[in-house]
This record gives C-alpha cells, sequence and structure tokens, in this order.
C-alpha cells in the first residue's frame, strides 16, 4: 500500500461572512461587520488546490456544512427576529461557514503509528466557541463517508465537551518520510490570559488513547502564553512541521528548548528552523500568517512552504524568508497564493486543509481531485454562490434559498446525495 500524504481542503461554502464571532482571532475581530464576497473567496480556496495539484501533490476537497443550521437556531430559542446584540450573534452562528477551515475538521494519525495500523481520525469538538461547537456531527458524517473503509480507516466521535479540543490545528507529526512511523506532538495551552486557550491537554491525550499511539512516541506541549494574548489561537499560527522539519517561531512554545531537545531525542534526524523575533515579531508572524503555511514535500524530494500573499508582502518577513532561501536550510521553495478572503476572516493556507496520510486507492473518490473536478466545482461555485453578504443579509429568506440551493448543487455536482 503506497501511502502519501493528502491534502483535504474545505471548500468555502455559500454563506462565508464576517460576524468576527472568534474572540483571540484578530484578523476575524478586525473585519467584523464588512461585506463577505463567498464567490470569490471559494474561487481562491479552489486556486490553492490547483496550485498544489499542480505540484503533483494529492489533493481532496470536503465539503461546506449545511447553512444555515436551523436546528442550533431551534435549541436556542430563537425563532423569530434577534432582540439584541447577542442574540444577532448567535443568529449569525447559525451561519458560520467555519468549516471551510478543516485542519480543525479532526485530528489525524496515519496508520504507521497507531496500534491497529489503520489511519485514526477524531472528530475535534471545537467547543470553545459557540459559532464552531455545532460542527463536529456533521464533520464526522463527512469524514465516515470519504474514509468508509474500516479496513483501512477508524474515524471516532469528538472527545466529551469537557475538555475542548480543535483538531489538527494544535498537533503535528515528525517522522523521517510520511510512509514511515513517527512522532506525534499535541500542543495545548492553559488558561488564564485574555484569550482562551482552545485546547485542552486532557482532549489530546484522550486523542492519544483513542488512536492507539504508543506514549513513548508522543509529545504533549505548552503553547506559549504570549504567543495565545498576541493572538496565536492555535498552535498553527506559530509553527508547523513536515516529516524531520519543524518550522517555528521562537516564541511559539511556553519551553523551546525543553520541546526542541524531546523532539531530538525521539527523532534525531529532526531539523528545527527557529524564527527569532528579533527577525520577525511576533506580532508580524501572526498578522501575515508566516506559519499558518503550507510545508510540503514536493515529488523532487524538497521542501516548499506555501505561505499567503500577505506574508511575502510584510518586510521582515520576505527578508527573513529570503535570507533563508539564500542558504542551505531544508527548505527551499517559498510559494505564495491568494486566499485573501479566508485571512481577513483568520485562516490562512494551512487553515483551510486537513492532512491525511493514506494510500488514495483506499478513500472514496469523490474526495479527490483532478484538474477535471476542480473546473467542476469552479463552474458551480461562479453559477451559485453568492456574490456578496451584506451583514445584515443573514437571516433573510432569500439568502437562506441561494445558500441552500448552491450546497445542493455542489452535491449534485460531486454525485455526494449522502450528504444532502
Amino acid at each position: 500500500m503506497a501511502l502519501v500524504e493528502i491534502n483535504f481542503d474545505g471548500l468555502v461554502g455559500p454563506s462565508h461572512n464576517y460576524a468576527g464571532l472568534s474572540l483571540g482571532n484578530l484578523a476575524s475581530a478586525s473585519h467584523a461587520g464588512d461585506p463577505s464576497y463567498p464567490r470569490a473567496a471559494a474561487l481562491q480556496g479552489l486556486g490553492k488546490m490547483r496550485h498544489n495539484l499542480a505540484l503533483g501533490l494529492a489533493q481532496g476537497l470536503l465539503c461546506p456544512l449545511p447553512r444555515p443550521n436551523d436546528g442550533l437556531l431551534q435549541a436556542l430559542g430563537l425563532s423569530g427576529a434577534p432582540q439584541d446584540e447577542a442574540e444577532k450573534r448567535l443568529r449569525a452562528a447559525a451561519w458560520s461557514a467555519s468549516s471551510m477551515w478543516t485542519a480543525n475538521a479532526a485530528t489525524v494519525s496515519p496508520a504507521p503509528d497507531t496500534a491497529d495500523a489503520r489511519c485514526h481520525l477524531t472528530a475535534a469538538n471545537l467547543v470553545t466557541m459557540p459559532h464552531r461547537s455545532q460542527e463536529w456531527p456533521d464533520t464526522v458524517r463527512q469524514l465516515r463517508l470519504a474514509f468508509a473503509s474500516s479496513a483501512h480507516f477508524a474515524v471516532h466521535d469528538a472527545v466529551p465537551a469537557c475538555f475542548g479540543d480543535e483538531g489538527a490545528a494544535n498537533h503535528m507529526r515528525m517522522c523521517a518520510q510520511h510512509g514511515a512511523p513517527g512522532i506525534e506532538i499535541f500542543v495545548y495551552g492553559k488558561p488564564g490570559g485574555r484569550f482562551p486557550a482552545r485546547q485542552h491537554e486532557q482532549a489530546s491525550r484522550a486523542v492519544a488513547r483513542l488512536h492507539g499511539l504508543n506514549p513513548a512516541r508522543c509529545l504533549f506541549v505548552e503553547q506559549s502564553a504570549e504567543a495565545i494574548e498576541a493572538g496565536a489561537f492555535h498552535n498553527d499560527v506559530v509553527a508547523v512541521a513536515n516529516e524531520r522539519v519543524l518550522f517555528t517561531h521562537e516564541l511559539a512554545f511556553a519551553d523551546p528548548e525543553g520541546t526542541y531537545a524531546a523532539i531530538r531525542e525521539k527523532l534525531p534526524e529532526a531539523e528545527i528552523v527557529v524564527v527569532p523575533a528579533s527577525a520577525v515579531s511576533l506580532a508580524d508572524a501572526i498578522r501575515s500568517y508566516l506559519f499558518n503555511a503550507q510545508l510540503l514535500t514536493l515529488p523532487s524530494g524538497e521542501m516548499g512552504l506555501v505561505i499567503p500573499l500577505e506574508a511575502w508582502e510584510t518586510p521582515s518577513v520576505r527578508g527573513w524568508l529570503d535570507a533563508m532561501l539564500a542558504g542551505n536550510g531544508p527548505i527551499r521553495r517559498v510559494l505564495p497564493v491568494d486566499v485573501r478572503q479566508s485571512m481577513a476572516n483568520g485562516g490562512g493556507p494551512a487553515c483551510l486543509r486537513l492532512r491525511v496520510v493514506a494510500d488514495p486507492a483506499t478513500v472514496d473518490p469523490r474526495f479527490l481531485l483532478d484538474e477535471a473536478k476542480i473546473a467542476l466545482v469552479e463552474r458551480v461555485v461562479a453559477a451559485n454562490w453568492p456574490e456578496q453578504i451584506d451583514p445584515g443579509d443573514l437571516g433573510q429568506p432569500a439568502l437562506t434559498v441561494t445558500v441552500r440551493n448552491a450546497r445542493a448543487a455542489l452535491l449534485e455536482a460531486l454525485g455526494l446525495p449522502e450528504l444532502a
């Protein structure tokens, strides 16, 4: 069985809007109330998928979840027009397209790491944020369809809501190569700061047990309180790993030197690329999403870093990247992409994808992309996604019909009636 890394990107949903619901996400907060452009956002995401496919990489797609979520509104007793600002935010939560950021869909442990030699996926409960806590049941339904082969996959329900779990955004895997056994690094935060620490240590430990991981091959690492306070609401805003390489900001972890030593002890071939705060401030790293990048092994064997244009356009970041490329480090290519609509809501290239190491032949082919399927989805988006959504549009009957019909058109085009 040929194991490769498949990036499953979330397609930006037709209800994409800027409601500013994510406390601690500075980009999301700064654009709250702005008009959004769902069609442009989805096409930008598809452009990134096409870009990575053209690099020779395996690429998958996960569909938007059903919105607006009437079940959530009914459970909250919101049957009429919102009466105050709090009710407006709850109504906006039912319209949220945040499932586009599939780095939060689940935590994934490939078959070489697990006791039963199957790839395990545990859906993230996302309980810290109300607009995201509604996602996991529909996420599980989609994951169980895409990864239906019980011989190769095990898909778990979310861990109990007493412990917040944010999925792969707070999880990294390092290994000699994707198909080899690796070490799994779970990054958690401690509460008490201005912004919530979304990943609980006990949620991470529960996922490791559910996946049948060898405790000797796991690390549980505390994210620095300084990073969370600065707006790094997930670890993938300040660190990303791929195979033997960890690319990290100096201030990502509470105990950086201890973290690096523990990684090297378990994976002696590890290469750790640290960006010092003196070169790129924590504020610049978070504002530009330098680390919310896709660190990828290209077919040539060299590593490339897919970054948002905002990172390439930030002087301190550009200077550091140019110096890195002039050296002889493990990251040899920097590949900027335009995902500005996602970035404005607080999600960069890494947020938009879930990494799954598997044999593509074991995945439901309806979720795998080629050029023809990307072109098909682009046509569906161009014909059906709203061009613009203004804050006052949420809850309007005409927009409800448009959003639901758009998703139905996508599912019909992809042959996925099970998700209707």
